[in-house]
Formats: C-alpha cells, structure tokens, sequence
C-alpha cells in the first residue's frame, strides 16, 4: 500500500464521522423543536420516579409529562398529556398585559 492510498482512506473516514456528526446535530434539533411535553415514567399512586421500562405493555408505571424529579418524586406535572405544555426554547408561552 503506498501512502497516497492510505491519505485517501483517513480522509473518507473522517468525512463518514463529520457526516455522522452532522446527522446527530440534525436529529437533534428536530426533537428539540417537537411541541410534545417531557415525558417520565412514575407510579400514579406513589408519584416516585420509575425505570422508563417500568411504563411499557405490562409495567407498573404510567408516563408524567412536564414537571421535574425532586427525592425521587415527579411534581409539577400532569399524567394527562393534554394537560401540560412545552416549554423552554422552542416553547410556547403567552403574557397578557394590563
């Protein structure tokens, strides 16, 4: 193999990680800009945090949207998803003046 030869292949692959990279930052900002509420997973009864497996077929929790963890416990939030609005960047928010 000659240099030349191997230059080339560094260069296609640091171009596939560039790309990557790219991809990444992409998919990124697209789920960033999503109007959907953050989601966690916790017990209805007990509002403690849980593994998110803990909320799929069969699982013990239920998904609290918005809100935040605090000693283990979801607060500030809602089960019903309709209930809680995004915020933040991106988010949506009203003011009324008087």
């Amino acid at each position: 193999m000659d240099s030349s030869s191997i230059n080339q292949r560094r260069m296609r692959s640091g171009a596939v990680a560039l790309g990557g990279m790219g991809l990444l930052a992409a998919t990124l900002v697209a789920c960033g800009s999503s109007d959907e509420p953050d989601r966690r997973c916790a017990s209805r009864s007990t509002l403690d945090h849980l593994n998110s497996k803990e909320c799929k077929t069969g699982g013990t929790g239920a998904y609290y949207y918005g809100g935040h963890v605090s000693n283990g416990k979801v607060s500030g939030g809602s089960f019903d998803k309709a209930a809680v609005t995004r915020g933040g960047i991106g988010g949506h928010s009203s003011s009324s003046g008087g």
